[in-house]
């Protein structure tokens, strides 16, 4: 039998890597949450079961599995922009799409455990990041699971069989097939850490966006480089298209400020549009950056910002007033 109150303390330490496990299955932070909680619930409640032949960490995710494939057998599929339509261009409507369609965001200080060392911090960095994550969703539920089971928690092939309740030659040709189309819509893994030319590429993103030099700014774009703004699902691609919209259909975004944080592994920014009626900045967009070696590949604002901001304990405006003429 486990002592609650040690107990307890150890299901606190494994909450950050139950919450990376269930978001990448399910793409959503809120479901993931959810999964978390009932998971530990289940384990609390079964904690005299706990017999220590798997450590706690396994055990815990083997509850947590089954949870998110409980969860995942009522829901649709998670998308990002790209996934919903063609590419749209600078006349395109906005069509808002309904949350529970979205893939979501989630914090690195969510997920990251305190007391992890930087290979763990950066082995799960590598494994949130949002094309990672959305290329998952792909999968349907029992091969994402089997796939993250071996792949990233360390399952070997015969607990994770016991655990889906499948024989380990089925269990090894479910994961040839999630690895082939995990191969097809997800580009190789990025580093875990940022090199110092991607930390340069975000220093000269924030300045040309806070300049809104676009001309700057798509300087940084790869050639294909994408936009998307959810809960809208236009996406644009290409620095032409991008900077088009940026002058145009977005150029009330002038004069924004950017308050660092980061999601998926990434660097990201809210962002906050200048309000001259108010004299104060007003949250506009949590901003996502998908970093190639030497560009940007993508750029997502989330303009959700009651949803999304105090996830990321972003203010709910920033402090001081406007300059006469915000540039």
């Amino acid at each position: 039998m486990v002592e609650a109150p040690s107990f307890e303390f150890a299901l606190d330490d494994e909450r950050p890597r139950l919450l990376a496990h269930c978001y990448r299955m399910l793409g959503s932070l809120p479901d993931a949450d959810d999964a978390v909680q009932e998971t530990l619930l289940r384990a609390y409640r079964s904690r005299d079961s706990f017999e220590g032949r798997s450590s706690l960490g396994t055990w815990l995710h083997r509850i947590a599995t089954r949870v998110c494939l409980d969860m995942l057998a009522d829901q649709r599929r998670r998308q990002r922009a790209m996934e919903m339509g063609p590419v749209g261009n600078t006349e395109s409507p906005l069509v808002e799409v309904a949350a529970e369609c979205w893939l979501e965001p989630v914090p690195d200080a969510l997920v990251l455990p305190p007391r992890a060392g930087p290979e763990e911090r950066a082995e799960i960095r590598q494994r949130i990041r949002l094309a990672y994550v959305a290329a998952l969703q792909h999968l349907p539920p029992r091969q994402r699971a089997a796939l993250l089971l071996t792949d990233v928690v360390g399952f070997s092939a015969a607990e994770a069989a016991d655990l889906l309740e499948t024989s380990v030659p089925a269990l090894n040709s479910a994961l040839q097939r999630a690895r082939a189309t995990l191969a097809r819509h997800a580009p190789s893994p990025a580093p875990g850490e940022l090199t110092e030319e991607q930390l340069g590429l975000v220093e000269r993103f924030v300045d040309a966006f806070e300049r809104y030099d676009m001309e700057a700014l798509t300087a940084l774009l790869r050639e294909d480089a994408t936009m998307s703004m959810p809960p809208y699902s236009l996406w644009l691609r290409g620095p032409g298209d991008i900077a088009a919209w940026m002058t145009g259909r977005g150029a009330a975004c002038r004069g924004s400020r950017l308050v660092p944080t980061h999601a998926n592994g990434a660097p990201a920014f809210g962002q906050y549009k200048p309000n001259p009626e108010t004299g104060r900045y007003e949250p506009w967009a949590l901003v996502m950056l998908e970093l190639g070696e030497s560009r940007i590949e993508g750029l997502t604002f989330y303009l959700d910002t009651g949803r999304f901001f105090p996830r990321f304990g972003l203010p709910e405006f920033l402090p001081g007033s406007l300059p006469s003429n915000p540039e």
